[in-house]
């Protein structure tokens, strides 16, 4: 269920620089408006945010992993457009009290001018996080419990969809009903390209780590529309980026919270997009590691 969480400094509405929300349901889609011109963008994934502020897990403080993360997107040269953190908010079960710490982590990116998008994971709970956010559960009757969100910038299009089953059940689906929304969505927006943000990783050949469960399903989808370019995800606290065999870009996002493997990183991904591209720059919260700062520009495919 991806939700917006708008900024709430008053200044910086005042001044017009971002704009508020604009939110219009269409056939459980909802179009929000950004924020600057789109280009800069914060991209986080696996935060697993607990009420406890202490809480340790793998010898990392998940707490003080997106404290930090959001202190190096504030202070990042040039101001980001938008954040967006693609699913598992909560630490293991989806707490009510974890999301209540998720929204007060997140305040200061809101204060300072930041929108906000949320996506779920396996490791979230819906009921939980909407009551913590009652405002936002637009999920109309054509798509049950699913939100989509199409957020359009300057130089591409975000889809970002709802692979969520149920908490702790470790595939994703996204199902008919959202694949078809989907489908209609891309046709009817062809003139920029289009991003597309599930939590769930792919399951292409090679694939390990309960995937996402109708991945043939959605290919059968992006693969033709040549205006998709890339399939962001997480799931997998794994840092990569592919291509599969039609040229559609497949960036699965580090962790910010802990690494399955030793030895790989954990932190978030600094995004500029690009008429024909995008350069991701990968940000680690350990600055020690060879690849902290590694630059990836990707080329859209034909």
């Amino acid at each position: 269920m991806p939700v917006f969480l708008p900024p709430i400094s008053r200044r910086r509405f005042l001044k017009g620089s971002l704009a508020a929300s604009a939110v219009v349901a269409a056939g459980g889609c909802a179009t929000h408006k950004p924020a600057s011109d789109g280009q800069s963008w914060a991209l986080l994934s696996d935060i697993h945010i607990a009420a406890d502020p202490n809480l340790v897990h793998s010898n990392v403080n998940m707490t003080r992993n997106l404290q930090t993360v959001a202190q190096e997107v504030l202070a990042w040269p040039a101001p980001v457009a938008g954040v967006l953190i693609n699913g598992d908010l909560a630490y293991n079960s989806g707490e009510a009290a974890d999301y209540a710490a998720v929204l007060g982590l997140l305040r200061p990116l809101r204060e300072h001018g930041l929108p906000i998008h949320l996506a779920l994971g396996n490791h979230d709970q819906r009921e939980h996080f909407w009551a913590a956010l009652p405002e936002q559960k637009t999920a109309e009757a054509s798509l049950p419990e699913r939100q989509t969100a199409m957020v359009p910038t300057r130089y591409a299009n975000w889809f970002v969809l709802d692979s969520l089953i149920a908490t702790l059940q470790t595939p994703g689906r996204l199902g008919e009903a959202q694949r078809a929304w989907l489908a209609r969505a891309l046709d009817e927006n062809t003139d920029k390209p289009a991003l597309v943000a599930i939590h769930h990783h792919p399951a292409l050949e090679g694939a390990t780590g309960w995937p996402l469960e109708d991945t043939a399903a959605l290919m059968e989808i992006l693969r033709p529309r040549r205006q998709v370019k890339v399939w962001f995800f997480g799931h997998t606290h794994r840092w990569g980026v592919y291509h599969d065999e039609s040229g559609l870009c497949l960036v699965n996002f580090p962790p910010v919270a802990y690494v399955f493997e030793e030895g790989r990183p954990n932190g978030w991904v600094h995004a500029t997009l690009q008429p024909q591209g995008a350069r991701l720059e990968l940000r680690c919260l350990d600055r020690t590691r060879k690849d902290h700062g590694q630059v990836v520009d990707l080329v859209w495919r034909a």
